[in-house]
């Protein structure tokens, strides 16, 4: 069975960074693409940054250039890197696996965390 737990959220001034980190049991780490997400309140789980199977990464539009995504294969951790953190940041992030269909990478949605509360001040 799939687990999936976010961790290192809370409050930041803007301008401030973050530093999340996400653990997957039950999967082969390393073969798997994965993603961060968020839900800011009243609206959807957006993803944001994601990492293919071979560690190539892609960002939304709205981090890019202040969000860095990178896995550690060693200890299976994700991590997310949030810089000069936003108002607009502030959202429950989460992380979850990405299937890969052979031309686009998909989320694999049939299990979340818990999530980690990001709060920015400004």
């Amino acid at each position: 069975q799939v687990q999936l737990v976010e961790s290192g959220g809370g409050l930041v001034r803007e301008g401030g960074s973050l530093r999340l980190h996400c653990t997957i049991s039950g999967i082969d780490f390393s073969r798997w693409g994965l993603g961060w997400y968020r839900q800011a309140p009243g609206k959807h789980r957006e993803v944001i940054a994601a990492l293919s199977h071979g560690d190539t990464a892609a960002y939304a539009e709205s981090v890019k250039d202040r969000f860095r995504i990178s896995r550690d294969h060693d200890t299976k951790i994700l991590y997310l890197q949030i810089n000069r953190a936003k108002p607009e940041d502030t959202a429950v992030y989460y992380c979850n696996r990405r299937g890969f269909s052979g031309t686009e990478y998909y989320t694999i949605d049939d299990s979340w965390g818990q999530g980690t509360q990001v709060t920015v001040l400004s």
